[in-house]
Order: structure tokens, then sequence, then C-alpha cells
């Protein structure tokens, strides 16, 4: 195990300071969603909107696929031919495709083909009957790439909420995984933490807020503010994250999937650990949204230091959603290169460990 880059920060030395004490969240836009909810209890906004078409006049990035009845989008860039893994995205809550525009592009130019993807009921893709807890996710996702036609192996790059995510779809796909990238993100195990448990609760509550409030449209209002997006995209995935925060049936979608954030940790963590022989880069922000931020950022490292591959970075700097963005991404795709260095470099004999537990572990 070699855990490389720990605690190294990615910025000019002129954009450091010194250790910072845990940020809360500003209370303003809790104050701004109140004042809107209290006209629209008036009548002022009283007409229910719907956002579900406010994604108008653009041109849908990536394809529409059909899963059985269902479509999802998926965004492939990279050479088709490209020799090595694919690398797969998972976004965290609230996430969408376009949140990996900057890492993506920086992977075509390597000629690493890089593929991510709208859950269900997010971005462009189409609503799911089922409960958005892990396996229904996963089994989502694992028909995506074969009707898309993304063959194995891959690595998986999993954001926030989706460390679970990740975690799960390794373990129900051994054969097909050969490497991990956790940002920012929360394991399986750190959902057993009390401080973890209550940063989840509390966000759930303020999803469901945010479900209540987009149906009436006081969403809208905030979508060109900086909440529209957190993370600084693109200018055409900026304009598609803005109409989606103000969508009542994306908020709805996502508040069912951080209400089954539990369900989906608790999932993963039955599959077992992670093959300790895959290797995992863990890329964590060194500035904190929260009071649980400090706790809740302890807990990353431990994927990486079971791993034999191993590989730990602390992005001064970066706070949780910035990570995607133009300045931070960088440090996305250096723990990408790790995994994929690490896998073209793996011995005979452990690729051959790695085959033999792999089956064991599918035949579970």
């Amino acid at each position: 195990m070699s855990i490389q880059a720990c605690n190294v920060p990615v910025v000019p030395s002129s954009d450091l300071a010194p250790a910072r004490r845990p940020l809360r969240q500003p209370k303003s836009s809790a104050l701004t969603l109140l004042f809107f909810t209290a006209l629209a209890s008036l009548g002022l906004m009283a007409t229910p909107l719907d956002g579900t078409a406010s994604i108008t006049g653009m041109r849908p990035r990536g394809q529409m696929v059909d899963i059985g009845g269902r479509r999802l989008r998926i965004v492939c860039e990279g050479p088709k031919d490209a020799a090595g893994p694919t690398v797969l995205f998972e976004s965290g809550a609230f996430g969408f495709s376009g949140d990996w525009a900057y890492s993506q592009r920086d992977l075509t130019a390597q000629g690493v083909r890089s593929c991510a993807y709208d859950r269900a009921g997010m971005g462009l893709s189409d609503l799911s009957p089922a409960p958005r807890d892990g396996i229904h996710v996963a089994r989502d996702l694992e028909k995506l790439l074969v009707a898309a036609h993304v063959a194995p192996p891959y690595v998986l790059v999993g954001h926030s909420m989706a460390g679970a995510r990740v975690h799960l779809f390794a373990n129900r796909n051994p054969d097909k995984v050969v490497g991990l990238v956790l940002v920012d993100s929360t394991t399986p195990d750190a959902m057993s933490d009390p401080e973890v448990a209550k940063y989840v609760a509390d966000f759930t509550k303020e999803t469901h807020m945010a479900a209540m409030t987009a149906q009436f449209g006081i969403l809208k209002l905030l979508a060109g503010t900086g909440l529209g997006d957190k993370v600084g995209l693109p200018p055409e995935e900026d304009r598609e994250k803005r109409a989606q925060f103000a969508s009542a049936s994306y908020n709805r979608t996502a508040y069912e999937e951080v209400a089954n954030w539990p369900l989906a940790a608790e999932q993963a963590a039955r599959t077992g650990p992670l093959n300790r022989d895959l290797p995992v880069a863990v890329v964590s922000a060194g500035v904190f949204d929260t009071g649980e931020g400090p706790q809740m950022q302890a807990l990353q490292p431990p994927p990486a230091k079971a791993s034999r591959a191993g590989y730990v970075e602390v992005v001064a700097g970066s706070t949780h959603n910035g990570l995607l963005g133009a300045r931070y991404h960088t440090a996305i795709v250096r723990g990408i290169d790790f995994v994929l260095d690490a896998v073209r470099r793996t011995p005979p004999e452990i690729i051959a460990r790695e085959r033999a537990g792999r089956m064991q572990l599918a035949s579970r």
C-alpha cells in the first residue's frame, strides 16, 4: 500500500490560509426561501409550476438510451478505441452528468475514455417507479452500460453521497471494476458515525423543503443566483444545472435519493469491504461547508489505506462542490491518473489473485 500526496495542498501558496474554523452553511438562503414561501402563502405565487419542461432551446449533450421502457442520458467522451479502462462518473446529491464536464475534458485530452450519466429522474433521464435506493440505482447503471455498449473494465469515480453507490457497484460487479476514486465522499461505514448521521438527517430535511417549495416555482427565482450552480460549470452545463435547480420533478427525485441515503449505505455495507487489490484514490475538500465537515473528512481515507495501492489528497482551498469546478477538478484527474497507472502496473500475480477474489465474491 502506498499513500501519496496525503494532505498536500494543490493551490498556490498565496491562496493558502491557516487552519480554518468549520463553516456553517449561510442562513441567507434559508431566509430567502422562507420569504418567498410567505409570499406564496399570500397567493402572490399560488399557481403550481412544474419545471420538468424548463430545459428548452438546448441540444442535449450525450445520448438518450433505452434501458427497458425508460431512457437514461449518458455522456461519453474520449476515443472509443482508447486503451485501458473506461472512467465512469457517479454524481452526488442533486448531481447530474454535467457536473463532471471539466474532468471529462481533461481526460479526453489525455486520450482516456470516460462516461457520466444522469440517474433516473435527474438531468434529462426519465423517472423510475422504483425506490431511489442503492440497489435500484446500481441496476439502472448496469442496464445502461450494456445498452450503451460501454464495455468493461471500469474505474468508478463517486462524489459525495455516491461513495456508497460506487462501493455497491464495485462489489456487485467484481469482474468489471478495476479501481475507484472517491471525491469528498461518504463511505458506507461512515454512516454509523453520529456526526455523519446528524448531517444526513439535517440534509434530508433541507432537500424536503426544496422539493416542497419547487412545486410553486419559488426556486426559479433563485436559479440565477449562486445557489443555482455551486460548482461553477461551463456555460452549457451551467444553464442546464440552473434549469434543473428550479425543476419540481428534479427536486422531488433528489429528495427521494437523499431520503434513501442511509439505506443505500446499508446495502453497500452488506456487500462487504472493497477488494484490497483494487487501487483507491481519495480526494477530499480542504474547506468545510458544515460543522460536521472535519469529522466527515477524517472518515474518508480508510478505503485508500486498506488498498494495496492507495492515494489520499486534501485539496486546500476547495469546497465540497468546488472540487468539481474549473479551479480544483485537476485534483480529481490526478486521482484518476493514479488509479489508471496502478492498474497498468499491476503485477501478474495480483491480477490472478484479483480474478480469484472477484469470482469468489460474485458467487456469494
